[in-house]
């Protein structure tokens, strides 16, 4: 698998110098019903800089699909709404674009890997002409050209006889061939920011290396930026260079790769490096969090986080924690660190 067999293509202009590509801020992002507001994304904020890899983790529900559903413009309507905040890329609010505008962003200059490959291909359309789409709208390719395109996206993430499989339907493959597709899809057009929601989770550990391989060769070769949103701490490890740590639709912690993993500052992230099994030690049983993660229409007040934290106080009971910065760009939303 190698990165480099995917067509190569120039990239729009780009209208700011800014180092920073992508710059989400205060990101507000609930699920309406009749007179409800179920807030999946509470007031995010975070920053992607150019070539930078940064991860989105957390528990199952904590807000991490919806938040990039949400830079993408694809969270579920009606129902589902941007209710306030920004999403800045490259100077443009994409949460002020309309539609058609936003369309020119996605799948060429922003492109997502689904977390559900069954889900994410169309049943009725062939391989070939789903991995195509992409490159045929914004890369205006056709004829031999869109074809060579093709077989050299699915070639490049590790699709056996290409010529053959792109005749096939979606029912045809995998679970693991399916998510490769996914991957095509997105690699194809090499956007500037790839998001990368749980890409790997229906891939065996052998293909799972390559596929991180091919991910990390691509974003050296062409200096992509990527968003990987996982629970999976080893895929944080190998890929990323800054870590978000997401609970109850907030970022409860940020800082770079090996201050996270080296000096956790909040509970939720200490309790999450505890569940990781360690090599060469033994223990009778592994470490798991108590309790589970909190339902958007039943948050309790205060940090979201107390009821399962050993070290909570009587404050974190009744206000949410300020941010509190660590350096740089680093903070954390924890009462133990402002007093």
């Amino acid at each position: 698998m190698s990165a480099s067999v995917i067509p190569s293509t120039s990239r729009p202009p780009r209208r700011s110098k800014s180092d920073v590509l992508l710059r989400v801020e205060g990101l507000k992002t609930y699920f309406i019903s009749r007179n409800r507001q179920l807030k999946a994304v509470d007031g995010v904020s975070f920053t992607v800089r150019r070539g930078e890899a940064v991860g989105i983790v957390g528990e199952s529900g904590s807000g991490k699909s919806v938040t990039c559903l949400s830079i993408m413009g694809l969270t579920p309507t009606p129902g589902c709404e941007v209710v306030a905040g920004s999403v800045w890329f490259d100077g443009e609010d994409l949460v002020k674009l309309p539609e058609r505008q936003l369309r020119s962003f996605r799948g060429r200059r922003i492109a997502m890997i689904m977390q559900d490959p069954q889900t994410s291909l169309n049943p009725v359309l062939t391989i070939g002409d789903q991995v195509a789409e992409p490159i045929r709208l914004h890369l205006k390719k056709v004829g031999a050209a869109l074809i060579e395109a093709v077989l050299a996206a699915l070639t490049a993430v590790g699709i056996p006889q290409p010529e053959r499989r792109l005749k096939q339907y979606p029912h045809q493959f995998s679970g693991g061939m399916r998510q490769r597709v996914v991957a095509a899809m997105g690699l194809s057009t090499h956007p500037e920011l790839l998001i990368a929601d749980e890409p790997t989770t229906s891939l065996d550990v052998t293909i799972q290396a390559q596929f991180l391989k091919l991910i990390r060769d691509l974003q050296r070769q062409s200096g992509t930026s990527v968003i990987w949103v996982t629970h999976d701490l080893g895929i944080v490890a190998q890929c990323c260079d800054r870590v978000n740590v997401m609970y109850a639709g907030r970022i409860v912690e940020s800082a770079g790769v090996r201050k996270i993993f080296k000096e956790p500052q909040h509970p939720y992230t200490r309790a999450l490096l505890a569940s990781v099994p360690v090599k060469g030690t033994r223990k009778e049983r592994l470490y798991q969090i108590e309790g589970q993660p909190p339902s958007v229409d039943q948050l309790p007040e205060g940090c979201p986080f107390w009821p399962r934290c050993s070290h909570a106080l009587d404050i974190c009971r009744e206000q949410y924690p300020p941010q509190a910065s660590k350096g740089g760009d680093d903070f954390v939303h924890c009462w133990l660190a402002v007093t």
